[in-house]
């Protein structure tokens, strides 16, 4: 854990390119910073210097009090993440986490130890054996993340490394490496030119826009459908099983007395966008997204009863996908 200053860093390319001009920037321990700009403003240059992926024209870089302008990059204790995966193709997950490790020494049960308790964090528990070519994009970033993890550096750096997913991929990694940080503890560094991203995810602010339906699976008997932290009573047996619970983020009711059932939400991540707050948590193991007044006090960690409108839920057969109800 470490903070960063830049004080009147300059980066030329030549006499006439210059990349950074006179840049002085403070970045506390622990803190989530993000640089945002349009293509070509330096903002990737800035994270490079502090790498020591590229020479400094003037100024200084700090990492705590320690100048690192003339520092080889392996002894700055950073860890950066690109917008391409670069992950070795002939190599397992596992493999591709550990490989910095092995590359420093150390020994096989402490990569073990890392490459597991980060395959934890990201949910890549069940991935560690497959090949690179046999994951989603999303997985492949976060093996990309892992492998920034498995190092403990005491600064994260990610340069665009969202820029590669869809859309709704790009949400769900969002709202993963907030709590990433959260759980870490640790500096991070975050170059984004998406203005949405950049307030999202910074310590300055946070929102996010329209978040998909949620979606909860739930085992049926007769009248009722439970889920691992949620059990409500359905107007009709369904004929099924087993299914998925379809609930939008603005259709939970804060009185919970009007409700025909209620949930206790824990909180792990706010995000505040105007006249909207949106609560990121679980409800029983299932992670939920939910609009509430933004009014409300809430904070991370606690626990919110919210109640459902049965007139505003959806029923999906598990199997077929078709609508129920």
């Amino acid at each position: 854990m470490a903070s960063v200053t830049y004080e009147h860093v300059t980066k030329k390319f030549s006499t006439d390119t210059t990349a950074v001009d006179d840049l002085s920037l403070e970045i506390r321990d622990t803190e989530f910073m993000v640089l945002v700009g349009p293509s070509g403003c330096g903002k990737s240059t800035a994270l490079r210097m502090l790498a020591g992926l590229e020479d400094i024209t003037a100024g200084e870089i700090k990492i705590d009090d320690q100048v690192v302008n003339e520092m080889p990059p392996r002894d700055r204790d950073v860890a950066m993440v690109f917008q391409s995966y670069a992950l070795y193709p002939h190599m397992s997950v596992f493999d591709n986490m550990g490989f910095g490790l092995k590359m420093r020494g150390s020994t096989r049960s402490e990569i073990t130890s890392r490459v597991k308790e980060a395959g934890r964090i990201l949910r890549l528990d069940q991935l560690l054996a497959r090949k690179p070519r046999q994951l989603s994009g999303g997985q492949r970033q976060r093996v990309a993340v892992g492998r920034a993890i498995v190092r403990q550096p005491r600064v994260f750096l990610l340069d665009e490394p969202l820029s590669n997913l869809d859309a709704m991929l790009r949400v769900q990694t969002r709202i993963e490496l907030q709590k990433m940080h959260q759980r870490l503890g640790t500096t991070f560094i975050y170059v984004t030119h998406d203005q949405v991203e950049a307030m999202t995810m910074g310590d300055v602010a946070g929102f996010i826009g329209s978040p998909r339906m949620n979606f909860l699976p739930v085992t049926i008997s007769d009248h009722k459908a439970k889920a691992s932290g949620l059990e409500l009573n359905l107007p009709k047996a369904p004929g099924v099983e087993h299914g998925v619970l379809g609930i939008r983020p603005e259709h939970f009711l804060p009185n919970v007395s009007d409700a025909d059932a209620a949930i206790d939400l824990k909180v792990e991540v706010l995000e505040v966008l105007g006249s909207d707050q949106y609560l990121y948590g679980k409800v029983g193991s299932d992670d939920l997204i939910v609009r509430v007044d933004p009014q409300l006090k809430v904070d991370i960690g606690d626990r919110v009863r919210l109640g459902l409108d049965m007139q505003r839920l959806h029923l999906f057969d598990a199997g077929t996908e078709k609508a129920l109800f």
